[in-house]
């Protein structure tokens, strides 16, 4: 069975929702941090996850995709926005009909990306959906071991290591 693929715009969701917001104005590796962990608890299971950053700015960022905590992580290369990237994402996925959700408020990826097998949820829908699970996961985790929010858990070398690919690093 196929599973659906969530893409997730990073510095979308980190920017426009709380709690990511908060955090992001103290440490925005922290924030990035949090993100992965969170939609890394969300999708066991259930989605092939991607977090996609904007890393167009930086001209050591080679745009190669990552895995942390069990799902797919990226910057998009230098001279490229996450949007391009995003939106390059959801075409391939809708080209093999494969159920996809794209989380972005930004208005003009949500219409260059839904139709077929995709869908559009925004950065604050999706934000909210964290939140209220969030106690599920951690009560699921406690009865079960599997789910739970692995910013709990995460490792300082993970955070290390999206800090390495922030800045175009392997």
């Amino acid at each position: 069975m196929t599973r659906k693929v969530l893409i997730v715009d990073g510095y979308n969701v980190i920017r426009s929702t709380p709690p990511y917001r908060e955090i992001a104005e103290r440490d925005l590796e922290s924030a990035r941090a949090a993100l992965v962990s969170d939609v890394a608890a969300y999708a066991v299971g259930q989605w092939d996850a991607r977090v996609v950053f904007d890393g167009g700015a930086n001209e050591h960022s080679r745009g190669l995709p990552h895995t942390a905590a069990g799902i797919t992580v990226m910057f998009s290369r230098y001279g490229m926005d996450a949007d391009t990237v995003v939106e390059g994402m959801a075409r391939e996925e809708r080209e093999k009909g494969v159920p996809t959700e794209v989380v972005t408020s930004d208005a003009q990826t949500q219409w260059a990306v839904l139709g077929g097998s995709v869908v559009r949820r925004s950065s604050v829908e999706f934000a909210d959906e964290l939140r209220s699970t969030e106690r599920d996961w951690r009560e699921y985790s406690k009865r079960r071991g599997a789910r739970g929010r692995v910013e709990d858990l995460i490792d300082p070398a993970v955070r290390a290591t999206l800090s390495r690919w922030a800045r175009g690093e392997e």
